[in-house]
C-alpha cells in the first residue's frame, strides 16, 4: 500500500518510515485506533524528498532498511536542521547504534517486536514535545515583535526595571523625572502585554 495522504499540510503527524509494507500497514492501523494522525513512507529517500522544515509531529524511523538506513536518514535530517522528534525502531543488535543516535538528539528508541502501547505512548510524548517546541517558538516570535515596538529609551527603562530598580533610582540613572519613568514603564508593560515586572521577567526568561 502506498503512503497515505496527509490530512492537512500543517497538522501534526506521526511519520512512519519503514520499508516493510506489512509493518507500515500495521502501524498505520494501530495509530488510527488510538486517534493518532499518521502518514507512512516506504523508504528514507521518499521521506527526505518530501520533508519540509515547518512540518509538525514526529518521526518513527526504522534503523535497518534496504537502501538508505534509518541512521543515514537521521544524519541527513540533522544536516537539514530537522526539529521533529525521532523515535527509532531497532532490532536487538541495533541497540548500540540507537544509543549513539540518542546522543545525537534522537527522542527515543524501541526494540522490536515493539509493544503497541509503548510505541503509541512514546509517539504521543514525542507529539507533545513537538507541540511545546512550536509553542515556545511562537512565543519567542511574539516577544521579538513586541520588543521591536519599544523605543530606545523604553528599552533602557525596561532593562533597569528587570534589574529590580525602583523608579526613583531609574530616574537618577537616566537623568529624567520620575513621572517620565512612570510613563515609559507603563508603555513598556502595555507594549509587552504584561501587568507587572514579574510578568515581564517571566516573558523574557530564556527557555530550553
Amino acid at each position: 500500500m502506498s503512503h497515505a495522504p496527509a490530512p492537512s499540510s500543517d497538522a501534526p503527524l506521526a511519520h512512519i518510515v519503514d520499508d516493510d509494507e506489512a509493518i507500515r500497514d500495521a502501524l498505520g492501523w494501530l495509530f488510527r485506533t488510538r486517534n493518532v494522525a499518521a502518514r507512512t513512507w516506504p523508504s528514507a529517500e521518499d521521506f527526505l524528498a518530501a520533508w519540509q522544515p515547518d512540518w509538525r509531529g514526529c518521526i518513527v524511523l526504522d534503523i535497518r532498511m534496504r537502501e538508505m538506513s534509518g541512521l543515514e536518514c537521521f544524519d541527513a535530517l540533522l544536516d537539514r536542521g530537522n526539529a521533529l522528534p525521532v523515535i527509532f525502531l531497532t532490532g536487538h543488535g541495533d541497540v548500540p547504534m540507537a544509543v549513539g543516535a540518542l546522543k545525537k538528539g534522537a527522542f527515543d528508541f524501541l526494540e522490536k517486536p515493539v509493544d503497541d502501547n509503548a510505541l503509541v505512548d512514546g509517539v504521543i510524548r514525542a507529539l507533545e514535545a513537538d507541540a511545546r517546541r512550536q509553542a515556545a517558538q511562537e512565543t519567542q516570535a511574539t516577544v521579538a515583535i513586541r520588543l521591536a515596538q519599544l523605543t530606545p529609551r523604553e528599552l533602557e527603562v525596561m532593562q533597569l526595571v528587570l534589574a529590580g530598580k525602583f523608579n526613583k533610582v531609574i530616574a537618577d540613572e537616566l537623568n529624567i523625572s520620575m513621572r517620565t519613568v512612570e510613563v515609559h514603564r507603563s508603555r513598556v508593560f502595555e507594549k509587552m502585554g504584561v501587568r507587572s515586572a514579574v510578568e515581564l521577567a517571566q516573558l523574557l526568561a530564556p527557555r530550553d
